[in-house]
């Protein structure tokens, strides 16, 4: 079992455009990543205790000082409910917490090579802004944004559509994050993306109602 059979009408629209993508690339772990912020999304474990088996969260604390002790309940929460759990550029909390792998910002995508050597059996991911990479080898899928036009950090940003999403699928497994909402994702058909990502959409459509 899945764990979709709750789910909401946004919710499962997202989820099965997720793994029809996913069976599409045949190539991704987790087909879609639910990325966490301290100030957009200030309870993950609310969204991440409604996620599917198969899914996964990207915790990115940025600095926050209760970072180790919500990495460890997302942890408990990903081994209950078959989930992946990646930690934002902390390699050392990611260990510490029995993480499965890190997401790297594209600021520190140059640690990639060291981060397999370190653990080979992480599943690692980086965020790329552009088609031109950079994408090193070391690589699991890269997390490409903003697709559509989104809000948050890559309000600021040129949406790079589909197209961008087609030509670094050439050469590996791409999610694609910004503005993927139940109205935008039936976009992503034969994109080439092998999944999608979110914030504030994954969080609205699977943290339980208030």
């Amino acid at each position: 079992m899945d764990g979709s059979g709750t789910l909401s009408n946004e919710a499962r629209i997202l989820w099965d455009a997720a793994r029809g993508l996913a069976r599409e690339a045949a190539s991704v772990s987790a087909p879609l990543l639910f990325f966490t912020d301290p100030e957009r999304t200030p309870e993950p474990w609310r969204t991440a205790e409604r996620l599917p088996a198969g899914a996964g969260v990207v915790y990115r604390h940025f600095g926050a000082g209760d970072a180790e002790p919500v990495a460890r309940r997302l942890k408990a929460i990903s081994r209950e409910r078959g989930l992946v759990l990646l930690i934002g550029l902390d390699a050392d909390l990611a260990e510490a917490v029995g993480a499965d792998g890190v997401h790297l910002p594209q600021r520190a995508l140059e640690t990639a090579e060291a981060l397999r050597t370190r653990r080979p059996d992480w599943l690692l991911t980086g965020a790329a802004h552009s088609a031109e990479g950079p994408f090193p080898d070391a690589l699991d899928a890269v997390v490409l944004s903003p697709i559509f036009p989104a809000g948050g950090a890559s309000a600021v940003k040129p949406a790079l559509g589909v197209g961008a999403l087609k030509v670094v699928a050439k050469g590996r497994p791409v999610y694609a994050l910004g503005g993927i909402t139940a109205a935008t994702v039936g976009g992503l058909t034969r994109s080439g993306a092998c999944g999608i990502a979110g914030v504030d959409a994954i969080q609205s459509a699977f943290a339980p109602r208030t």
